[in-house]
């Protein structure tokens, strides 16, 4: 019997080729472009550089040639209560939000994976450059892909067992290049499609301003505090920063500064130097681990703080039921409360969790 796949069709030319794949195997697949939200939800005029007509236009096209089904699915609900309404409640509260983990969390690997399901689809299909597999012990695994320079496991480490046991990554194999040479190939109107780089609800990049206009809660100007809480200063907001910026502080000061802190209660932003940057241990919560139920005792693992961030040396325990601490060989700059942490064995994804605090 054949396989039944919905395939997540962005109207991109990695997508495009996953499905492609999935046809010349022999799965019976159905393709699924996901409207997230319109220019209106975003206080945006214009088309938009995601989720736009094109987009959905760009994917069915590729549906027809492949002569598989194509349908667009209105998710923006979904979308903006669990990824666009969590982004900005982060910044507000001091936090950097990482919204493609949200999406993929929330959004693709819980909401279109079940739609899926009960559609009768035996499982779901995404561009997205990783593996998934069993391990030794049978239990499923998330793996970094073959390219490392496009793996995507970081932003993938919040899979349940469930999800990976019903999710197919046919791009974990390939490289970029492999993949827009089979579009050009199959004359996919995409395959020369540029990949975007901004968060897709936020296309200028004008974070806070974009969540004043969603929120209705202005950017106060505020202070800028030294490590020793001295006003050496005044900002526009403490939305407008992240940890470890150093440019766009909109004043000069006798040395390089960079921020290291932010009190929204106060609506303060704490400025030094950069070895103020370092930490060495983290807490984070949220946890999805993917290699073991528990972590029994302490474990050695590599870990990331940020996406293209080359992995170091550390030793995750877990403290309490949701929470793990993460010590790391070495202080790490710049890690940020709300980003994510992710642990890994070799190429496997061991789990991860939103970091909540940080220590020297």
């Amino acid at each position: 019997m054949k396989k039944r796949v919905m395939v997540a069709m962005s109207g991109g030319v990695d997508s495009s080729a996953a499905a492609c794949i999935l046809k010349e195997q022999g799965c019976d697949c159905t393709g699924v472009t996901m409207k997230l939200f319109s220019n209106d939800d975003i206080g945006l005029d214009g088309d938009c550089t995601c989720c736009s007509a094109k987009d959905a236009e760009d994917a069915r096209a590729v549906a027809s040639r492949l002569g598989m089904p194509h349908f667009v699915f209105n998710l923006s609900e979904r979308f903006g209560e669990h990824v666009i309404r969590r982004f900005a409640d982060f910044y507000l509260s001091g936090r950097t939000p990482n919204p493609c983990i949200d999406c993929n969390r929330f959004v693709k690997f819980e909401h279109l994976l079940a739609k899926a399901i009960a559609s009768g689809h035996d499982c779901i299909a995404t561009g997205h450059y990783a593996r998934a597999g069993r391990d030794r012990s049978g239990r499923y695994c998330l793996r970094k892909a073959a390219d490392h320079t496009k793996d995507q496991s970081y932003v993938l480490y919040s899979l349940t067992q469930e999800a990976l046991s019903r999710t197919l990554f046919p791009l974990g194999e390939l490289k970029k290049t492999d993949v827009r040479d089979m579009a050009r190939a199959r004359g996919f109107r995409n395959a020369a499609k540029a990949e975007s780089q901004d968060i897709c609800f936020v296309p200028d990049g004008d974070y806070a301003g974009f969540i004043e206009r969603l929120t209705g809660i202005p950017n106060e100007p505020g202070d800028f505090l030294d490590s020793g809480g001295k006003v050496i200063g005044r900002h526009g907001g403490h939305v407008r920063y992240t940890i470890g910026q150093r440019r766009g502080l909109g004043m000069g000061f006798s040395r390089r500064m960079f921020v290291c802190g932010k009190n929204p209660a106060e609506n303060t932003v704490t400025l030094g130097s950069e070895s103020e940057l370092y930490s060495k241990v983290l807490y984070a919560d949220e946890i999805n681990l993917i290699s073991v139920d528990a972590i029994a005792g302490p474990s050695r693992v590599t870990a990331r703080t940020r996406y293209r961030q080359r992995e170091a040396d550390a030793t995750v325990e877990q403290v309490g039921d949701d929470i793990i601490r993460v010590e790391f060989d070495e202080p790490q700059r710049s890690v940020s409360p709300g980003q994510a942490v992710v642990l890994y064995e070799g190429d496997a994804v061991f789990g991860g969790g939103t970091i909540r605090e940080t220590s020297a």
